[in-house]
């Protein structure tokens, strides 16, 4: 259950500007080829100093995410449509397990984990996106749209790849942009044949401290920040 422990605009502490572990803060998505943010989600910081931000995505947090103007969620509109039509943003809850969220510093992705019921480890999720912007408040990107899946055998495979050819046919990214995209994915990649870091430090056994509760979505979730850094 939520505390009512909001996200607070946190001011990065000490002289390096890391959050402390159990720090409250937003992770949010800008929308593509817009200036406004269509997805918000409270997280609770793990981590944060030069190498690495994790943060974990409790189950039943408040979360913001973007729906069609009519309010029908964005994976059951044709992909022909999916990128065209009018959209706004709703309140939702994140069900389900879990998500710990994996970033480093100038990186071109993040790296989620999954997990089953009873934490079964389900699979890595490698999130194409903007390098993270941070903040008072927490951090921003832009999705990419592709995405890999990384299992625990280490096999992986291409995500979403209509959606990343759709979005170009849509215009919500140039050739240019797209190229980063996909090497990028390709940089990814080659961390995942060498089993680098994240996957070989086994994140799959962490949890979340039990005294940790679900922070709230603040009404301002979608303020723009006063200093932003890379």
């Amino acid at each position: 259950m939520a505390d009512g422990g909001a996200v607070r605009r946190v001011e990065t502490g000490g002289a390096a500007g890391f959050w402390a572990p159990g720090s409250r803060i937003l992770w949010r998505y800008r929308e593509n080829g817009g200036t406004g943010f269509h997805i918000a989600r409270p997280v609770t910081v793990v981590r944060d100093d030069a190498e690495l931000l994790a943060v974990w995505l409790a189950p039943g947090t408040e979360c913001v995410k973007p729906v069609l103007a009519d309010g029908t969620p964005v994976h059951l509109e044709p992909l022909e449509s999916r990128y065209t039509k009018p959209r706004t943003v709703q309140r939702d809850r994140w069900f389900g397990t879990g998500v710990l969220k994996l970033a480093r510093p100038g990186e071109p992705w993040s790296v989620w984990l999954f997990w089953e019921p009873g934490w079964l480890f389900k699979n890595w999720y490698v999130n194409l996106e903007e390098p993270l912007a941070r903040w008072e408040g927490g951090v921003d990107s832009v999705d990419h749209f592709l995405d890999i899946s990384v299992h625990p055998d280490r096999s992986w495979h291409w995500r979403d790849e209509d959606e990343f050819a759709q979005a170009l046919r849509d215009g919500l990214m140039d050739d240019r942009q797209a190229g980063k995209v996909r090497a990028a994915g390709r940089a990814a990649v080659e961390v995942i044949r060498a089993w680098g870091p994240p996957f070989s430090e086994g994140w799959q056994q962490w949890r979340p401290d039990p005294s940790w509760t679900v922070p709230s979505l603040p009404e301002d979730w979608d303020r723009t920040p006063a200093h932003v850094s890379s």
